[in-house]
């Protein structure tokens, strides 16, 4: 077979058929607004997320902060209750030892009172008016200046036994008696303030 000689025309003919030819369309990669619209809505749902996450986070905060200030005024209030607590604690010592520091003193002095008294129970009708007047009158002198320092004499003959202001020495049988009444007083007692300072010294009654 003989070649055909090569026409450049022909070759222009085969490439405007060729262009002629309808020619297979490309894909369209435009988005739909279907497509766009699920973007937004998904980077909506991403914002939404991060936006409860950091609301989560600033609410857990909040609450710790919370937490935080109710732990601090309950630790003020117990501060301020221990404070007037050791307030309360400092003045009822000081009140105490204002009141009782002269519980040593007095016990000192008590058997100076008895001695008195003693001797003025002890004294015969002999004695002079003037002597027995005169330790008398010192005695009272003395139970007056101890009374103005808040100590009181326990005299309680006839009365009720007390085991907290008494001290029974012995008991005896007395008919005329009620059971566990002081029939007589050995040595009197004294208080300080409304606290003993020496129980008296009894006889108690008991049934005959």
């Amino acid at each position: 077979m003989t070649n055909k000689p090569h026409d450049p025309r022909d070759e222009e003919l085969e490439r405007a058929e060729r262009e002629a030819e309808p020619q297979p369309l490309e894909p369209d990669n435009t988005d739909t607004l279907e497509d766009i619209e699920g973007e937004l809505a998904s980077d909506d749902d991403a914002v939404l997320s991060q936006s409860e996450q950091e609301a989560d986070v600033l609410a857990g905060r909040v609450a710790e902060l919370e937490q935080e200030l109710a732990q601090a005024k309950d630790q003020q209030i117990r501060a301020a209750a221990e404070a007037q607590n050791v307030r309360r604690r400092a003045e009822q010592d000081a009140e105490k030892a204002k009141k009782f520091a002269l519980e040593k003193f007095v016990k000192e002095l008590l058997p100076v009172v008895d001695s008195l008294e003693k001797g003025l129970e002890s004294m015969s009708e002999d004695v002079s008016e003037t002597h027995r007047e005169g330790v008398s009158m010192t005695l009272r002198m003395q139970l007056d200046v101890l009374g103005k320092f808040g100590v009181e004499q326990l005299d309680p003959h006839g009365e009720p036994f007390d085991p907290q202001y008494h001290e029974a020495m012995t008991q005896v049988a007395n008919p005329d008696m009620d059971p566990n009444t002081v029939m007589d007083v050995m040595q009197k007692g004294y208080t300080l303030n409304g606290r003993l300072v020496r129980p008296a010294m009894v006889v108690v009654s008991k049934q005959a």
